[in-house]
């Protein structure tokens, strides 16, 4: 009986995955369900284990780190964010699914980890690869609305704002929380278009109708599609001046 392992931080995330695995794949057995990548490698480390379902972004170790000790188990990356790695995954064999996970993409998982035989890929080089791996800017994020997700172009945008751990995403008519932290996000945007204007926000370029300074010397972004206006830094107010 073939066997796997899950390691995903969201409880509900690998729940699914372990309820969708059992009607798709009956004859797998799922031996071991972590909750971040230390816990991950525990079992791995125990026993043989055929397969490895790997959140990439986690707490402790991430999937990519728990895949470098993985031994001969065959890796399947499960990502929300990394979309700029896919192509690297699927190249060189190793599987990949991004969030939400559809029935379909699962059902073809199932069907390639079925139907090949254990191939030879050097998972080393690989994940040497993506470190090295220059990411292109971000253009789709996946949002919640309501019950649904859906994709959100990174040029509906108006401003990115840190929300805790999590950060807001604020179009010309809507706000959604995605999971990515604002720091962690510049990094993925454009560097040409978003500018960040202050510890916890960051701009979209043409989406900035003027910048004005107050009585008390604050400088205040205002927006062509909002009517709210954003405190620019003075720390950030460089890039502004010739506005």
């Amino acid at each position: 009986m073939p066997t796997a392992l899950i390691a995903d931080d969201e409880p509900l995330l690998a729940e699914h995955l372990v309820s969708r695995l059992a009607e798709l794949w009956p004859a797998l057995e799922v031996v071991a369900v972590a909750a971040n990548g230390l816990e991950a490698m525990a079992p791995l480390g125990a026993r043989t284990i055929d397969f490895a379902f790997l959140d990439i972004r986690m707490p402790g170790l991430t999937g990519l780190q728990v895949a470098q000790v993985a031994g001969q188990t065959r890796v399947i990356f499960v990502t929300a964010f990394d979309e700029y790695a896919l192509a690297a995954f699927d190249s060189a064999a190793v599987d990949y699914l991004l969030k939400p996970v559809s029935d379909a993409r699962l059902a073809q998982c199932v069907a390639r980890l079925q139907r090949e035989a254990r191939p030879e890929v050097d998972l080393a080089a690989v994940l040497a690869q993506l470190a090295g791996r220059a990411a292109p800017a971000l253009t789709w994020l996946t949002v919640g609305l309501g019950d649904t997700t859906r994709l959100v172009h990174v040029d509906e945008v108006i401003y990115f704002e840190a929300n805790q751990k999590y950060t807001d995403v604020v179009t010309a008519s809507e706000r959604h929380l995605i999971r990515t932290p604002l720091k962690e996000l510049l990094t993925q945007l454009d560097a040409n278009r978003f500018a960040q204007i202050h510890r916890g926000l960051i701009v979209s370029l043409p989406a900035v109708a003027r910048i004005q300074r107050d009585l008390l010397g604050r400088y205040q972004v205002h927006l062509h599609q909002r009517t709210e206006t954003l405190p620019l830094s003075r720390s950030f107010a460089g890039r502004f001046r010739q506005m």
